[in-house]
């Protein structure tokens, strides 16, 4: 397995793909879009980063730093890849990124039915913050 930041326009199709295919836990909006994910690489493209075996796209994770905290999203391994260490290496990748930039604390989002995904990263050291609520609005609306 080998790491390497995601190329636009190129490697679009095949990660939407993976997002699409990799089940339950990523839910594909507005600002996961062509032109949403080239406006993302415009201020951090070093924090999304692949995965390929023998050249294909297993593994994507997608990260934010806005000067203060870090973002991490769209962690997602191809489920025949999974449970060989591709998600782990991808997470450790992006937390070695994050830290360069000066990032100290990060936070992510997990639907509550993923059962899979909490037990990952609570395995990695993530700890619940159930003394607040997730909020979102759309600023566009979605026809």
């Amino acid at each position: 397995m080998s790491m390497r930041n995601f190329s636009f326009p190129v490697d679009y199709p095949k990660v939407y793909n993976l997002w699409k295919n990799a089940g339950n836990g990523i839910h594909l909006r507005l600002s996961d879009q062509t032109e949403e994910v080239k406006k993302k690489l415009e201020r951090d493209p070093d924090l999304f980063i692949l995965a390929e075996v023998d050249g294909k796209i297993v593994g994507t994770v997608m990260g934010g730093f806005d000067g203060r905290r870090g973002m991490m999203y769209h962690l997602a391994v191809d489920k025949a890849y999974r449970k060989r260490g591709i998600a782990t290496s991808l997470v450790n990748e992006l937390e070695k990124r994050l830290r360069a930039k000066g990032c100290v604390r990060y936070y992510l989002l997990v639907t509550k039915d993923n059962r899979e995904a909490i037990e990952f990263y609570e395995n990695l050291g993530w700890e619940l913050m159930d003394d607040l609520l997730a909020y979102g609005k759309d600023l566009i609306a979605i026809s």
